[in-house]
């Protein structure tokens, strides 16, 4: 079917006011701690064929836009698959260390049911998740491996972590996850195509193009074509294509293609869902005859006994000690208070932290598995600025100087040492 609008674009002042109408479809809460880029990348594998263009109804893509954000879809239960593809280097027996310390279950230390250990493994390889959803306070993802399962419950005020290889138990509570949210950590993590979409969409202004590019059928629904691309070049993202069903206005797949070229990056899409309301026994759960219970709370305490973890009071003075004194602008840039300074606007953008201290070493210097990884991400690079090292994914990149800034964005290579010039 042929595009529809293909000039047609956002502007800054309308893309505000569909932020600010949007409303908060169901979302999966997913209590503390899992952070990072990683977690901000995880992509969902492109394993859904499209099957034809069907013929809808021609639609713009404000429109499309404005149909999103209305969508109130709040009940549905569905499979989709999860892929990710950074571009990392294999990390050989260094990756194995990660996650043997990271996973290790029974030693005291943590629990192999914890969220914010479990759902990490989504950064990378492929996965497939069964998601339920019946309005805020009933949520259900399962995670499906080989010979086992992992399942993530929040059924009213209980937030349930349950793995069944290892018959171990997590229990916190959405009063727990919501105060945590208050000290600036993340509810959620990006994990369905609607949420990505939703993140996505933050991004539209007057540097963004917004198009409608035809059809597809996703899990044998209709489905309008939205496409997002960055107007600017310099940008790793290259596209993102989001299909939109055509009845209820809920994206059902979506894609972030690199501007290098290649796979995906993030490729999210349903294999299977249903708008029909799940089976209230599908959120209720009792901790199996011999499982291991870790309540929230312990995991801490656990960590702080065997010298793994600090308060957040000697975590915070820490930090104010590393930067040279509190955590605000004048510490970490010119930016806004508590957070870095930003040079260039729109997808370009690149955030500027000041470590006060020295670059990176190298990999000869630090010798074994982390130097021969550290040597793979990085690229020696001069200009104006000085000397550093880029890091690069597929993604999202960073330059450390010598002298110990540290330049962070969606951006090549080239577009990180210009915005390091042009801070000089």
């Amino acid at each position: 079917m042929a595009p529809y609008e293909s000039e047609d674009s956002t502007t800054a002042g309308e893309a505000d006011d569909l932020r600010a109408g949007r409303r908060k479809a169901a979302r999966y809460v997913v209590p503390v701690a899992v952070v990072g880029i990683a977690a901000a990348t995880i992509g969902l594998v492109p394993a859904i064929a499209d099957s034809g263009d069907p013929d809808l109804p021609d639609i713009t893509a404000q429109q499309l836009i404005e149909k999103i954000a209305k969508s109130d879809v709040e009940q549905l239960s569905g499979t989709f698959k999860i892929t990710t593809d950074l571009g990392l280097p294999d990390l050989g027996g260094l990756g194995a260390g990660f996650a043997s310390g990271a996973m290790a279950s029974g030693s005291g230390d943590g629990s192999s049911a914890d969220p914010s250990a479990k759902l990490t493994e989504l950064a990378s390889g492929t996965h497939t998740l069964r998601l339920a959803v019946d309005g805020d306070d009933k949520q259900k993802l399962s995670l499906l491996e080989n010979a086992s399962e992992y399942s993530l419950i929040h059924n009213g005020k209980d937030i349930w972590g349950y793995d069944s290889k290892s018959n171990e138990v997590f229990h916190g509570t959405a009063d727990e996850a919501q105060a945590d949210k208050g000290k600036g950590k993340p509810e959620e993590v990006p994990a369905t195509p609607k949420e990505f979409t939703e993140e996505a969409l933050k991004a539209v202004d007057d540097t963004t193009s917004v198009t409608v590019d035809g059809t597809a059928q996703v899990a044998g629904r209709d489905a309008y074509r939205l496409v997002i691309k960055p107007k600017q070049s310099g940008s790793t993202v290259g596209a993102i294509s989001v299909a939109v069903d055509a009845e209820t206005g809920m994206p059902l797949k979506f894609t972030l293609t690199p501007s290098s070229g290649g796979a995906a990056v993030i490729d999210a899409g349903f294999t299977q869902v249903s708008f029909a309301k799940p089976a209230a026994s599908t959120f209720d759960f009792t901790p199996p005859k011999g499982a291991t219970v870790t309540e929230e709370g312990e995991l801490d305490k656990a960590a702080r006994e065997h010298g793994d973890a600090k308060s957040e009071d000697e975590l915070g003075k820490g930090l104010e000690k590393e930067f040279g004194g509190p955590l605000t602008g004048g510490a970490l840039g010119k930016g806004t208070e508590g957070g870095p300074e930003v040079i260039g606007e729109g997808w370009n953008s690149v955030a500027v932290f000041d470590t006060g201290g020295e670059g990176v070493p190298s990999g000869s210097e630090i010798g074994g598995d982390m130097g021969g990884f550290l040597d793979s991400l990085g690229d020696k690079v001069t200009g104006k600025f000085g000397s550093g090292t880029v890091f690069k994914t597929r993604l999202i990149n960073a330059l450390v100087t010598d002298d110990g800034k540290v330049y962070v964005g969606a951006v090549t290579k080239d577009a990180l040492v210009k915005a390091a010039d042009s801070g000089k």
